[in-house]
């Protein structure tokens, strides 16, 4: 879990974590929630800050204030665009294997995504 409010931000906790975890599988699920992130004040640089990850799901609530895609189109690394927490759970319960690490960064609630994605992997 991380307080991903800032492209900076992202790229210093995916280093770190592909640090520590070596070759090991490495999933970064972002919400972007600050208020210079739903704003899009940041949007050229997130496809390079999260370039460290093996997987990045980027999230899209309702009312951010433009499109994920074009982060997807630049993106150097498997990157995909959830609309829903649930569709989110489903591709990592489905993609996900024994020993992948999974990062998730918001600087809010997300939902409840940590406890949900918990419960269902373990089921």
């Amino acid at each position: 879990d991380d307080f991903a409010h800032h492209p900076t931000a992202i790229d210093t906790t995916l280093d770190g974590a592909r640090k520590r975890l070596g070759e090991r599988k490495l999933w970064a699920i972002i919400e972007p929630r600050s208020n210079t992130m739903r704003m899009g004040s940041h949007k050229d640089g997130l496809a390079h800050s999260a370039r460290l990850a093996d997987e990045v799901i980027w999230y899209q609530p309702e009312g951010l204030d433009w499109d994920l895609q074009p982060v997807i189109n630049a993106a150097p690394n498997k990157a995909v665009v959830a609309r829903t927490l649930d569709e989110i759970i489903q591709t990592v319960v489905a993609e996900a294997g024994e020993g992948d690490a999974v990062v998730i960064m918001s600087n809010g609630g997300f939902g409840g995504l940590h406890q949900k994605l918990i419960s269902a992997l373990k089921s």
